[in-house]
């Protein structure tokens, strides 16, 4: 099968790329997390904040404090929960069932959690080097120590000065954590799930007052040499420099579109350091070959800084119809920390209930409308609404007639694709019945295009746009917590139909994620946070 048949089937035909008698081997199932055996460690410190604010994280000096560095890491992607859900019987006599989680702050497709963290820190309390967070014991684990700013620099084609930063850090994927149960799909779901991270990283750092920014091109193998990952089982997806300043980031956006700098290889700079054997343990023993995501990346890896090129939206969505202007009013900040604590995503526990336009409007806007970040994709901060887009089904919002609508980013309005009532549609794409959208007043998808960027960044381009929209599926989440609400990002459902919806096949974009978005009842569980 050719990578582009893949890409096609992942979105449209995943019958077609993952066998039929799918057998999960739950008790030879991979923790969730990675574990190394035999190197030095450091715990972080347990006492973590309730609160996040840029006063009490950073003082005056250059860098975080161990102690707000673990804060940061603990928010962004430490083990933050256990819980206990009661799942739904089909009668009164049945067994009562319980399922058993390890929760982060963050959602993940099955709570498989498929990323690893890793950061490069230069701070005064601290060896520097490179580490990997171990987020089930809280702690850091020396991989390779010493100074490497020049090396990452000529890694990330000079796009970002590491001699200005503090550190970095890496989010990779693990391919076999979800593979064993999602098999080739799985390769779909890392792209999101690793966007959802860099999205939680990115809130994180501005909430303390620190500037990062993602680097999506570097030199693949150069930068999991550092790290000492094997690429048949692990690849690093994004770079994010840290800093307590404002970022030294250079754009890529040459008179040509490339880079004039002297090319620089990732066969050179592997040879300047000496190869890592570092034993880790993820407890699975049979572990199967995830062949179409490895093949899919390495088909990404980018070998030299020569082949770094801008993304820019070839195909802006214009959409033709009635335009409704959204409010804009004075909305009271996001609390990121109490947000990350009472964060959970409604399946069953949907329920109706009228929705104020001012709502609609803050998630649209704090999602993907008025939201920059520094990248190395084009200018060096950029709008993400430049390469993704947002539309809606919605129901019962107020001064609205139901219908599918598409949000113009620009005007700060809606326009009227098509009236009416899609749940009914919506509810037969869907390939489990695990939400009721008939209590869902607004189901939004991610609006990217069809080619997946694949046309100006190869197969590399298809991981970048799942991230960036994994950063949006984050937002959203986000505010729709702050408006009373909850969401639930699904993969489960039929893209032609949405497709068919929108209207907007035939301006060669497609939609990439879906996310039911309403009020919602708690569920029956036990659940415990696992703050210091």
């Amino acid at each position: 099968m050719s990578l582009d048949t893949f890409i096609h089937h992942l979105h449209f035909d995943i019958e077609k790329v993952n066998p039929p008698d799918i057998d999960v081997d739950w008790e030879d199932a991979p923790l969730p997390y990675k574990l190394y055996r035999g190197l030095p460690t450091r715990s972080l410190p347990t006492e973590i904040p309730l609160t996040l604010n840029k006063q009490k994280l950073l003082s005056d000096c250059k860098e975080p404090t161990f102690s707000q560095l673990g804060a940061i890491l603990w928010y962004a992607y430490g083990v933050t929960q256990l819980s206990q859900d009661v799942l739904q019987m089909a009668s009164e006599e049945d067994e009562v069932l319980y399922f058993q989680s390890k929760r982060r702050f963050l959602p993940s497709g099955g709570a498989l959690y498929p990323s690893e963290l890793y950061v490069y820190l230069k701070l005064n309390d601290l060896g520097h080097g490179i580490y990997h967070y171990d987020a089930a014991h809280h702690r850091l684990v020396l991989l390779r120590e010493g100074n490497f700013d020049s090396y990452l620099t000529r890694a990330v084609g000079g796009n970002c000065d590491l001699n200005a930063c503090f550190g970095a850090m890496f989010v990779s994927t693990f391919f076999w954590k979800n593979f064993f149960k999602y098999h080739h799909f799985s390769y779909r779901l890392q792209g999101l799930d690793a966007g959802v991270l860099l999205g939680q990283l990115l809130s994180v750092t501005k909430e303390v007052g620190i500037s990062s920014g993602i680097c999506f091109q570097f030199l693949d193998r150069a930068v999991n040499h550092l790290l000492g990952l094997s690429d048949q089982e692990e690849s690093v997806y994004a770079i994010v420099p840290l800093s307590v300043d404002d970022l030294a980031w250079d754009s890529l956006k040459k008179a040509d579109g490339k880079r004039q700098e002297k090319a620089v290889t990732a066969s050179e700079l592997i040879k300047e350091l000496p190869q890592l054997f570092h034993a880790h343990y993820v407890k699975s023993k049979n572990r199967k070959d995830p062949l179409l995501p490895r093949r899919m990346n390495e088909a990404a890896m980018l070998e030299s800084t020569s082949s770094f090129s801008s993304v820019v939206a070839t195909n802006p969505l214009r959409v033709n119809g009635s335009r409704i202007s959204l409010p804009v009013e004075d909305w009271p900040e996001i609390n990121f920390a109490q947000y990350c604590r009472n964060r959970l995503s409604p399946e069953i526990d949907f329920m109706m209930g009228k929705i104020q336009l001012s709502q609609l409007s803050r998630l649209l806007l704090e999602a993907i409308g008025s939201f920059s970040y520094r990248n190395d994709l084009g200018d060096g901060q950029e709008m993400i609404a430049k390469r993704l887009a947002l539309s809606v089904c919605l129901h019962q919002v107020e001064g609205l007639v139901d219908g599918a609508y598409h949000f113009d980013h620009e005007a700060n309005s809606l326009a009227l694709i098509q009236n009416g009532d899609h749940r009914l549609k919506l509810q037969l794409g869907l390939s489990m019945d695990n939400v009721n959208l008939y209590q869902v007043p607004l189901c939004f998808h991610v609006i990217g295009d069809i080619d997946h960027q694949t046309s100006q960044s190869g197969p590399r381009g298809y991981r970048i746009q799942q991230m960036e929209a994994g950063i949006v599926v984050q937002r959203l989440l986000m505010s729709a917590y702050v408006c009373g609400m909850g969401g639930h990002p699904l993969l489960g459902y039929d893209a032609r139909l949405c497709d068919e919806i929108y209207q907007i096949r035939s301006k060669q974009k497609t939609s990439l994620i879906q996310i039911p978005v309403g009020p919602y009842r708690h569920r029956p569980r036990f659940q415990g946070g696992l703050h210091g």
